[in-house]
């Protein structure tokens, strides 16, 4: 793993929490997306060389609607940005990580991504990043 790529928060509003988070931050957001395969709109600030994501669910039975309704509002996930996302899956699994989704699929700000089941990492769900080059 290379670096952090990105802090994830679920967050239930994303118009009022990009104003919450330009006020905290003392910049505004540089650019929002949204996923229509996860049912989630995404806002990103940068931060250094890491970027927090504001992901704000589009659908009721999206992954984020679902964590916001057990969990409330808060930090989802940690990214992190790997060479080689087949080769880092291979690595887990035999490591004893358990996979989400074997198979990279399209996230947001042109990603390919994987997850790594939160009871595997100490309760946090993790993200693999690699930049989808072209």
């Amino acid at each position: 793993m290379l670096k952090v790529e990105h802090i994830g928060i679920a967050v239930k509003n994303l118009e009022k929490s990009n104003e919450l988070f330009t006020k905290l931050f003392g910049k505004a957001h540089y650019k929002t997306e949204t996923v229509e395969g996860e049912q989630v709109s995404t806002s990103f600030f940068m931060m250094g060389e890491t970027k927090i994501e504001l992901l704000e669910a589009t659908g009721e039975d999206s992954a984020i609607s679902k964590f916001i309704e057990k969990r409330g509002e808060g930090i989802h996930h940690i990214a992190y940005d790997v060479e080689d996302i087949n080769k880092e899956v291979i690595r887990l699994k035999q490591e004893g990580f358990e996979i989400l989704n074997e198979t990279p699929k399209q996230g947001a700000d042109n990603k390919l991504v994987v997850f790594l089941h939160p009871k595997s990492t100490n309760g946090v769900l993790v993200e693999l990043c690699q930049e989808i080059s072209g």
